[in-house]
């Protein structure tokens, strides 16, 4: 089975890729000097995503992804974790599941605490304001834990299809991927004909993205062998304010 891989560049190379195309991709060996961790201390963040609670917002009727997710914001070179919120998108970028708030569980403490955590996130902020040009930018940061699962067959990583998630950056990182087929990346202008299409497979691999630019999906995975899976950790990243729930009238 052929797997198309990224097309992926340095870390002196990210903020043009993703300022000139609307996204990048990073190799593990560079998101480890991105964020100025070391490679064991990314992989000591990937058990964290075993015996994660299920989605029960799904409204397909699907079992096959678990999650976790927080909040934090990035400030005046200071990043802080904000008491835990809904998430929620509008019915504009989520057609499927926007409009509602989806109170998941929150993530470990002790992932937030772990060498590598914060690193992230902050090396996701810096680079959004290289891109944007403004330094002094206030980044709502929120970050999702996704294991998608075949215990019915097949799993779905976007099922809302292809999809913007109404921010400014989205980060998605490749944790871990076992005897699955399927879950091919693709990525498109939101106002143009070019596209491109791969499978993130390497853990702790990075696509970067422009979400006012490009759309984004990943095809459904299936199992090679029993407890087939993928899992990904998404960072959203907007300036100013999260996304909330609108008034009620």
């Amino acid at each position: 089975m052929q797997i198309l891989a990224p097309n992926t560049v340095s870390v002196a190379e990210l903020r043009d890729a993703v300022a000139h195309k609307g996204y990048g991709m990073l190799n593990a060996d560079s998101v480890a000097q991105w964020a100025g961790c070391s490679a064991a201390e990314l992989h000591a963040l990937s058990p964290s995503w075993a015996d994660m609670p299920a989605d029960n917002y799904l409204k397909d009727g699907g079992r096959y992804r678990r999650r976790l997710h927080s909040s934090f914001v990035f400030e005046h070179n200071t990043l802080s974790q904000v008491p835990h919120r809904a998430h929620w998108q509008s019915l504009d970028y989520n057609a499927l599941h926007g409009g509602m708030e989806r109170w998941f569980e929150p993530m470990h403490a002790d992932t937030v605490a772990s060498p590598a955590w914060a690193k992230l996130l902050m090396a996701l902020a810096r680079t959004a304001s290289e891109v944007r040009g403004t330094p002094h930018t206030k980044w709502c940061i929120e970050a999702h834990q996704f294991r998608i699962d075949t215990t019915d067959g097949i799993g779905r990583p976007t099922p809302e299809g292809a999809h913007r998630d109404g921010v400014d950056f989205v980060a998605v990182f490749m944790v871990n991927r076992t005897d699955i087929k399927g879950g091919e990346t693709r990525v498109f202008e939101a106002n143009g004909p070019q596209g491109e299409r791969f499978t993130l497979s390497e853990p702790w691999s990075l696509m970067l993205l422009d979400d006012t630019r490009v759309i984004h999906e990943s095809t459904p995975i299936q199992p090679l062998a029993e407890g087939g899976h993928r899992d990904t950790l998404v960072l959203t990243c907007r300036a100013d304010k999260f996304q909330d729930a609108e008034p009620r009238a």
